[in-house]
């Protein structure tokens, strides 16, 4: 009996490791229209495996960021200028006295939620959330702002004074992640107008190419 047993657990071992074989092979490729305040909407698209992301504007040679999920770093590559940015996770000062921030969520359409964040009465960030769709790359998004809060910290606390705005903070800082544990982003809207919309989630044939630092390429690290 033990025998049987042991062999039911060598061929569900067996079909794991193949699973996990065929997930490497393949890469998750998620495309948004962007758009900021005054300018026409761009593409974005983001490329997910289990140990990177990549985003950029659609094109293979141009440049880029990517997040290495393992070393928890995150690479600014920008081919033009030879040079790629290093960010690393830093240390965060406490979040201030009194800091209360609220995420409303409300069912939306099928396998949907609306979400509102909310800080002193200010809507920071509202949007549509997909639990289901692609949970690992709405995972690895968020791993991306928390690598980057540190950095985000510190640009908010050098802009000037008549500048800097709480929701900030929030959106980019101590309340980066909330959204996405509601799942994928299919639209968001934030306090600065700036609005990204889902417009396609497909499986791709791993390119492990567009997951390195190209040759050439000189590696700066940058403050934290």
């Amino acid at each position: 009996m033990r025998i049987w047993w042991g062999a039911l657990w060598l061929l569900g071992a067996g079909m794991a490791q193949a699973d996990m074989i065929a997930l490497r092979q393949e890469m998750i490729a998620l495309r948004y229209v962007d758009q900021d305040p005054g300018d026409p909407p761009y593409s974005t698209r983001i490329l997910v495996t289990p140990d990177f992301l990549r985003m950029d504007g659609g094109e293979d040679d141009g440049d880029f960021v990517l997040l290495d999920r393992r070393q928890r770093q995150v690479i600014n590559v920008m081919r033009d200028n030879g040079l790629a940015m290093v960010f690393t996770p830093g240390t965060l000062p406490p979040k201030p006295t009194g800091w209360s921030p609220r995420l409303d969520a409300q069912a939306g359409a099928p396998g949907t939620r609306r979400y509102r964040l909310t800080l002193n009465g200010v809507v920071c960030s509202e949007g549509v959330a997909a639990a289901a769709a692609a949970p690992d790359a709405a995972r690895a998004m968020a791993e991306l702002k928390a690598v980057l809060a540190a950095t985000q910290y510190r640009v908010w606390k050098d802009t000037p004074r008549d500048l800097q705005h709480d929701c900030d903070l929030a959106n980019q800082v101590w309340e980066a992640g909330a959204t996405f544990e509601l799942g994928l982003p299919l639209q968001e809207r934030e306090f600065t107008g700036r609005t990204r919309q889902f417009e396609r989630e497909s499986s791709e044939p791993m390119q492990p190419e567009l997951f390195r630092v190209p040759d050439g390429v000189t590696l700066i690290d940058a403050p934290s």
